[in-house]
């Protein structure tokens, strides 16, 4: 039988060994827990908020656009983006018409040139126009002046069909950069998003589902997405009006809804008034007008 002695230069080169070992299972933990790319670009429905604080608390800076606005007065905003087809759309001017509300449609320049008379008709009952890109491209792979042109491209075929340019923007699929933000403001528009999201674009999301996901979170402000060609739109569009109606809300376009004179935008995206002073101690405006922590 062999016999394994231990001597005290064993023991001090064992012990080594386990520190070193364990020290490098707690370093590959730690980065392992650190592969999450902070800032990434969000997709349809996804909401920044959790991560922009996150880049916030790290000293770095994000612009952001409007996701809903701080109000007292219960009113709401429906916005209905049109980038595909449009055999619902009739049904949704019909009954916007008989509810006797107003409502903002993001336009992409595809849409405008199938659909002119459709645009038009939007415009003739009163309902504000968005710009929503003429390609409907992925705008965080784009240059400020492809950014430019591609805007600019589909405001010239609004104005050329219904007199008039439009005043706020959507990024399709939701996609926005620093760049991205500070090109549109730079041209004047106000970049819009969206903080309660129908998801109506999926086909298996059932009516109540969908009421679900917008009527018990609806609060003064809130801007509704929803879409032109949406699965189920004829049947829940008029009941999602109704409840918020109930509810006494009062529904109005985007550009109503935006806050007039100076404001700000904080970490979760909503607009305020320039003149709120920050939320703590803690926390601070900076030259843009969005919430910075100390």
């Amino acid at each position: 039988m062999r016999v394994f002695v231990l001597t005290k230069k064993t023991l001090i080169i064992a012990g080594v060994a386990a520190v070193v070992l364990i020290a490098g299972l707690v370093l590959a933990l730690v980065l392992g827990g650190n592969d999450k790319r902070i800032g990434e670009p969000t997709a349809v429905g996804a909401m920044p908020y959790e991560n922009y604080e996150l880049e916030v608390l790290a000293g770095k800076h994000r612009e952001l656009p409007v996701y809903n606005v701080q109000r007292d007065d219960n009113k709401i905003a429906l916005t209905i983006d049109a980038a595909w087809e449009d055999d619902r759309t009739p049904f949704i001017l019909d009954e916007l018409d008989r509810q006797g509300i107003k409502a903002t449609f993001y336009l992409t320049g595809i849409w405008v040139d199938e659909y002119p008379e459709h645009v038009k008709e939007i415009a003739l009952r009163g309902h504000e126009l968005g710009n929503h890109t003429d390609k409907h491209p992925h705008m965080n792979q784009l240059g400020a002046e492809d950014i430019k042109k591609d805007v600019k491209t589909l405001d010239d075929k609004i104005e050329k069909i219904t007199g008039v340019r439009t005043k706020t923007f959507r990024a399709p699929y939701g996609e926005y950069n620093d760049l991205v933000i500070t090109t549109l403001r730079a041209m004047g528009y106000v970049p819009v998003q969206w903080n309660l999201d129908t998801i109506d674009w999926k086909q298996e999301r059932s009516t109540e589902q969908i009421l679900n996901s917008v009527v018990p979170k609806l609060s003064s402000g809130s801007i509704i997405l929803t879409h032109n060609n949406g699965y189920k739109i004829e049947e829940y569009l008029p009941l999602l009006i109704n409840a918020a109606k109930e509810q006494g809300y009062e529904f109005v376009t985007v550009s109503e809804l935006l806050l007039p004179g100076d404001t700000m935008i904080d970490v979760n995206g909503v607009q305020k008034p320039a003149s709120l002073q920050p939320a703590s101690a803690d926390e601070t405006f900076n030259e843009e007008g969005l919430i910075e922590e100390k």
